[in-house]
């Protein structure tokens, strides 16, 4: 394990390069914040093109992750994970182990969880090694899979969203597009046809398109995210990888609201603006997708789904107060939401100064 130069100038407190050579196992852990507690945020296991790459990512993500427990509510950092490689070809039980070596050596300044490419039964192997892991199953003392409320926050916060635009949360008739219906995006799609919404979905995986088709008979399918992103809809939620807003497809975007799971949804800081230009509301990812880390860390305390399911039902008015807080501040709604985190984690984290015995 090698620390990487990358933290300070980043704003990162800690970049962790590990490597283990007999097992494939090349990763990062980003450690962005821990000024509210432990760094708590998911591995994600994707084929990176480029070492360069799966860094920015990790940076990216990590940073996120604390923005988004900051705005949640919950007493943790923000960190993130990636394990560079196919998932489908390099995963291994030794792997996982080789991994969860290397958390457990961080000391529980980060703790991992579930992410693209890693499942609940991964890190029941990783957490053979490694105290610090959550989204577990439940027969080995977890959670279960998170994209359940992630799914339920997501909702939560396209219900917000229309109430501040048309001024009622009821999404009945209200035409959703939902790009990626994986782990997260398929739940999300029960959601919404639950309350009477129109649901155009697309996938690059043509099997999750046929499982959604078949759950939700009367969900259409479209062959692209370009083809979703053109068509007239009322809110377009992406809930894939990331950058999907971005100059090319924000002046081509017809739909009014965007309120997706996917993480780092805008490709740069100023798109939020452009989308404020054109008088599109933006629920920012990381307020609306904090769902499965309010599940992974009521796992920490005793898992309660009834719990975890009612602090993450608060996602609505935390919503709510971000639009408010943009609308009085003149400001987009992402701008507002980093306010609203960044002043908690100052005046929250300025108490682990005060000594207590």
């Amino acid at each position: 394990m090698t620390e990487g130069v990358f933290a300070r100038s980043s704003g990162h407190e800690q970049v962790v390069y590990c490597d283990d050579e007999a097992s494939g196992l090349k990763a990062i852990i980003g450690i962005y914040s821990t000024a509210l507690g432990p760094a708590l945020g998911g591995t994600r296991f994707h084929p990176y093109a480029t070492e360069s790459a799966a860094l920015d990512d990790v940076l990216a993500l990590s940073k996120g992750m604390a923005y988004k427990n900051a705005l949640a509510g919950l007493d943790l950092g923000g960190g993130k994970a990636v394990i560079i490689g196919d998932p489908k070809t390099l995963k291994s039980e030794a792997l996982l182990r080789a991994y969860g070596r290397f958390v457990q050596s961080l000391g529980g300044r980060y703790i991992t969880a579930c992410d693209v490419g890693t499942f609940v039964h991964d890190m029941d192997v990783v957490a053979r090694e490694s105290r610090f892991v959550t989204g577990r199953s439940p027969e080995d003392g977890g959670a279960g899979d998170s994209s359940v409320l992630t799914a339920f926050g997501v909702f939560q916060g396209m219900r917000a969203s229309a109430e501040h635009l048309w001024g009622s949360p009821d999404l009945a008739g209200k035409r959703v597009g939902v790009a990626g219906v994986g782990k997260v995006g398929h739940i999300l799609v029960g959601h919404l046809v639950e309350a009477g919404a129109q649901v155009t979905i697309t996938d690059v995986y043509a099997p999750a398109i046929s499982r959604t088709l078949s759950l939700y008979p009367d969900v259409k399918a479209v062959s692209d995210v370009d083809t979703l992103l053109r068509a007239e809809l009322d809110v377009f939620a992406p809930c894939a990888l990331g950058g999907v807003l971005n100059d090319e497809t924000v002046p081509v975007l017809g739909a009014r609201i965007v309120c997706g799971a996917a993480n780092n949804q805008l490709a740069h800081a100023g798109v939020d603006k452009q989308l404020a230009d054109r008088g599109i509301l933006y629920a920012p990812d990381y307020l609306v997708n904090a769902g499965g880390v309010i599940q992974v860390d009521d796992e920490r305390h005793g898992f309660d789904f009834a719990r975890a399911k009612r602090k993450t039902t608060a996602i609505f008015d935390t919503t709510k107060a971000v639009f408010a807080l943009a609308d009085a501040d003149g400001v987009p709604p992402a701008t507002a939401a980093d306010r609203l985190a960044e002043r908690r984690m100052a005046e929250v984290g300025r108490l682990r100064s005060i000594m207590t015995v």
